[in-house]
This record gives C-alpha cells, sequence and structure tokens, in this order.
C-alpha cells in the first residue's frame, strides 16, 4: 500500500492505520473497506512540476474560494514557466454517522473575518515550510482551526488538486475518523464561528442543489450551490468547497454526480500575476 501512495502527483507519509490493523471491531468494517479502497486511488495525472518554486499567493491564508475546479480541467498548469502557484491542504474528514451514513466535517467562518465572512469551508490552509506533506498540512490547519487532534485522523488518499479563484493549488486530504465521541469541538472564535457536518452523498445528488452560469476567458461553466439544513440552521456549501465535495463522493461511491458539472475549458491567461483570478 504504501508504494502506491507514493507514486501519487501529490504527497502524504502517514503509516497505514490503526483503523486497519483493527478491524475486528464490527462497528468499523464499512470504514476499514472504505479505508482500503481509497488507498488503491490514484489521481489523474498532473503536468505540473513539484519542485517547481512557488510564486503565488492568496491575501488570506484560509482555503475559501468562490471558485474551484480540478487542475487536470485546466490548461495553465501545462506551462510551469509562467505558473507556479502556492500550495495549500484541506481535511476532507469522513466519520460514520449514527444512522450508518457517512459524512463530512465542515467549518462556518467567523462572521468576524474580513473576506469570505459567514461561509462554509474545509478545515485547511496554507503549507508551513515544516510541514512534510499534505496531510500534516491539513491536519496542522483542522487543529488550530476546530481542536481536532491529528492523531484521531487516518489520512488515506489524497485527490486530485483543485485550483482556486486566486490559482492557489489546493490538495483535498481525505481522512477517516473512526472514532467521533473522540472529537470534542473546540472552534478557532478568530477563524471559525461553527462547525457541523454534512451527509456526504448529498454532494452527488441533485437534491437541495442549484447551479450559476459562470464565464472564464469567454468559456462557460456551472458553479454549484448546494442548501443544507441542520438542527434549525442554514448553510449554503458552494465554489470550491462545493467542488471538492462533489470530486470527494464521486471516488467515495464511485459514481459520477446525478447532474451535470460542466467544468470549463480553461485557456491560458495572457498574463499571470497575483492579480488573475476566476471569476
Amino acid at each position: 500500500m504504501i508504494s502506491i501512495l507514493r507514486k501519487l502527483p501529490v504527497t502524504i507519509s502517514q503509516p497505514i492505520s490503526r483503523l486497519l490493523m483493527d478491524s475486528s471491531n464490527t462497528h468499523n468494517h464499512r470504514l476499514v473497506s472504505l479505508a482500503q479502497q481509497l488507498r488503491l486511488y490514484k489521481p489523474p495525472p498532473s503536468s505540473f512540476d513539484e519542485s517547481e518554486e512557488r510564486q503565488f499567493q492568496e491575501t488570506a491564508g484560509k482555503v475559501v474560494s468562490q471558485v474551484g475546479f480540478q487542475e487536470s480541467v485546466t490548461s495553465i498548469v501545462h506551462d510551469p514557466e509562467k505558473f507556479r502557484p502556492k500550495r495549500a491542504a484541506v481535511l476532507i474528514c469522513l466519520f460514520e454517522g449514527d444512522a450508518g451514513d457517512l459524512r463530512v466535517i465542515l467549518t462556518k467562518r467567523s462572521s468576524r473575518l474580513s473576506t469570505h465572512s459567514g461561509e462554509v469551508s474545509l478545515p485547511g490552509g496554507k503549507a508551513d515550510e515544516g510541514d512534510k506533506d499534505d496531510g500534516e498540512t491539513a491536519t496542522r490547519e483542522a487543529k488550530e482551526e476546530i481542536g481536532l487532534d491529528p492523531s484521531l485522523v487516518d489520512i488515506v488518499t489524497v485527490l486530485e488538486p483543485f485550483l482556486s479563484k486566486h490559482l492557489l493549488r489546493v490538495v483535498p486530504v481525505v481522512g477517516i475518523l473512526d472514532n467521533k465521541k473522540a472529537f470534542k469541538p473546540a472552534p478557532n472564535p478568530a477563524e471559525v464561528e461553527e462547525v457541523f457536518d454534512a451527509p456526504l452523498e448529498m454532494f452527488i445528488k441533485d437534491e437541495n442543489r442549484r447551479s450559476e452560469e459562470r464565464e472564464w476567458m469567454g468559456e462557460k461553466y456551472l458553479l454549484h450551490l448546494f442548501d443544507y439544513e441542520s438542527n434549525n440552521k442554514k448553510y449554503l456549501i458552494w465554489g470550491l468547497t462545493a467542488g471538492i465535495l462533489i470530486r470527494t463522493a464521486s471516488v467515495v461511491y464511485q459514481r459520477p454526480a446525478a447532474f451535470v458539472e460542466q467544468n470549463p475549458k480553461f485557456k491560458f491567461p495572457g498574463v499571470v500575476n497575483n492579480n488573475t483570478v476566476m471569476r
């Protein structure tokens, strides 16, 4: 299994999880099977050179964007001399709900933040120089934002990188939380207003979903928005976060979304700098 992970175009070095070693627990059988499935997953190849210097930066260190698409559908990554994005990672933390469904942990950003205040996002942020891999970036940020102890999360795979609105390269890291009761959310009030969870499968169902047509350099695409309600609270999940969760659900459930995603056919901008954004 480790040799397969080392071939992935994004980095992850966490050893085989205790979840696989504790398969005798009948409650964990589904999670064990999922972990084994995801460890075999290989994202589509990317032409981006991992050794290239990262030069792009976003204003905020957290990964929230109104737009975001899988890197392989873009053409801008095929010119590493011009495109050297800053790297970030988000944690898709999955656990089994009381009803036996797979659920994902999400956050609502603090209303006091100057950018993307009150929006729903996945825990995550920019890579630090000391991070050994994307898994460490994602779990470190999750601990800082919501108090999730990295030792509780079994990192099983990474998905294809996404490009955010400001061309930040975002790596989705998939982890499994086999003991949900051990996680006591402790949101950092400077960054996070709420911690909640949602069923993963909703992101490939054509329910409570709407879309808006947008344009990038003359190419039209769809921006997906999901309405979700829990404990009498309403949430809107859209943009980069929705795009990542659509892809995650497709991989986990091994079937495409029940709706047309319509990603854009990207063209390389004539000039790429810190002001270059997808709209």
